[in-house]
């Protein structure tokens, strides 16, 4: 009888351990999962703006064969660029990434007083590439957004968030909106009217 008593008590703590214990192993796999996703993402970021600031010497030579004496617009895009080759962080690429675009707003307004620039081949060309990064990026960007939603809800919700504790993971951080970027171009502007 209490050898009975004694293997059932054994047992449910045995199958509360092994409950527990295959618990923490999912969690723990999960989040590592959703981690790595995470990182996954934030690469194809840097991929897409390394692509980006790849082309953007190109653009730059372009547009200086027609405009030789705007060396000024030309360092600071340069400039841009190389700062956002240089950022390590989130924040840091988000920063160097509204840089090069204020940056790049530059290049527009020389090409405006070049209309021979606008018609070339080589620069047309480089302007798409260019569109289609920004559009790559912006895709990437989403992306990445959405692995760290769901790998912060694993982080924050029950179990996970006692395993998240334990284990050491923290919660990633958004890929956040340019500043300014709510505010409503001026198309007339843009357009030189």
């Amino acid at each position: 009888m209490k050898n009975k008593k004694l293997i059932i008590i054994i047992a449910a703590i045995l199958a509360v351990v092994v409950i527990i214990g295959g618990s923490a192993i999912s969690s723990y796999n999960g989040l590592v999962t959703n981690q790595e996703s995470v990182e996954t993402a934030k690469a194809n970021i840097d991929t897409m703006l390394q692509r980006r600031a790849d082309l953007i010497p190109n653009v730059v030579d372009t547009v200086k064969a027609f405009a030789k004496h705007e060396t000024e617009v030309f360092d600071k895009v340069l400039e841009a660029r190389q700062n956002l080759l240089n950022a390590n962080t989130i924040e840091e690429q988000s920063a160097a990434n509204e840089e090069l675009t204020t940056a790049l707003q530059g290049i527009n307004v020389i090409v405006e007083n070049y209309p021979e620039l606008k018609s070339d081949a080589t620069y047309i060309g480089l302007m798409d590439e260019l569109e289609g990064s920004e559009n790559r990026i912006a895709v990437a960007r989403d992306r990445y957004n959405e692995a760290v939603k769901e790998y912060n809800l694993k982080v924050k919700r029950f179990p996970g968030s006692i395993f998240a504790g334990i284990f050491g993971f923290e919660e990633a951080e958004y890929f956040e909106a340019d500043a300014g970027t709510s505010e409503v171009p001026d198309v007339g502007a843009a357009l030189g009217d």
